[in-house]
């Protein structure tokens, strides 16, 4: 095993999708656009969810989490990209790229879990309706949340570790936008299969298994669903799930199409899209879909817009 790069080399090269001026700068308008709409709306609902007692159930308990992982998610990624467009320098230092890769891998891993969480915490409400209070308890979300905070933060600190620990000696330049362990692998000049190995199979439990978790659980959603005769109810309950679903195909669709296939396979035009899709585009989805989508969180609006303009007379009322 070579010696650990942190310490052999100052720096690494990052990529930017095109390196025409008039491009590099409508790329740059596009990424601070879409990292500042992503940020306001996800604090927006943080607030939201905080001063609203009608938010405090636990499925907007998990929709808080998905909102402070979607704006680490692009600060961990957007801030270096738009340094990458507007300068002449796209190096990287070591430490900086291991930083970068464990907080990505992290909160990518969280979000997927938290999913899961979330379909769980739907599949509870709508086929067990009962029940939900005592099984959704605090005690339990809380515990969730810790369990997929805590896998995530150590299944990151691994495969961060154990990458860098390898000697990076074909070239500088990574062909990619950020940080990731397929196009750093692909610079080793050691056999790497072994990582490459546990790379897919931690990938697979947790990318794979969540992502049939939530489908079990919609499943059974969905049979519940159709045994709803008002189609009030069943319009009402549809409602409620399809923009999580939205949310559930966006992701794992993107993020399983780079991590459960062999490094071999990397083709890094392709996983730079995906890469864009999952780490920048959908944060910026999640917080339209569950505002325009959700009776509950429009409800939350209005009267947060009412008491904001609410004059001192009308509360004599």
């Amino acid at each position: 095993m070579a010696p650990n790069n942190l310490t052999a080399e100052p720096y690494l090269l990052l990529m930017v999708f095109s390196d025409i001026p008039w491009m590099k700068v409508v790329h740059a308008v596009l990424l601070l656009t879409i990292y500042l709409v992503t940020i306001l709306f996800n604090l927006f609902l943080l607030l939201l969810r905080t001063i609203d007692p009608g938010l405090h159930s636990p499925m907007y308990f998990f929709l808080s989490h998905l909102s402070f992982i979607d704006i680490c998610f692009t600060t961990t990624v957007v801030p270096k990209m738009l340094s990458n467009y507007l300068t002449e320098d796209k190096s990287i230092s070591y430490l900086a790229c291991a930083t970068q890769m464990y907080f990505a891998l992290a909160l990518g891993c969280a979000e997927c879990l938290l999913l899961a969480i979330m379909a769980y915490d739907r599949h509870v409400a709508i086929c067990k309706p009962l029940h939900y209070n005592v099984i959704m308890c605090t005690r339990t979300c809380f515990l969730l949340a810790a369990l997929c905070w805590t896998s995530s933060l150590v299944n990151s600190l691994f495969h961060t570790v154990f990458t860098f620990l390898w000697s990076f000696c074909k070239s500088k330049e990574i062909k990619h936008f950020v940080c990731e362990i397929q196009p750093l692998l692909r610079l080793s000049c050691v056999d790497t299969h072994i990582h490459e190995m546990w790379v897919f199979v931690s990938a697979t439990i947790i990318v794979l298994c969540s992502f049939l978790f939530t489908l079990f659980s919609y499943i059974h959603i969905i049979s519940t669903i159709m045994k709803i005769h008002s189609s009030e109810g069943k319009s009402r309950v549809f409602s409620t799930c399809s923009s999580h679903l939205l949310v559930v195909i966006i992701f794992y669709g993107t993020i399983s199409t780079i991590y459960l296939r062999p490094i071999s396979s990397y083709n890094p035009e392709r996983d730079r899209v995906l890469t864009l899709l999952y780490s920048v585009v959908t944060p910026v989805c999640n917080p339209l879909i569950y505002t325009m989508r959700n009776k509950e969180v429009k409800v939350a609006m209005r009267r947060a817009i009412m008491k904001r303009f609410k004059t001192p007379g009308q509360n004599m009322t």
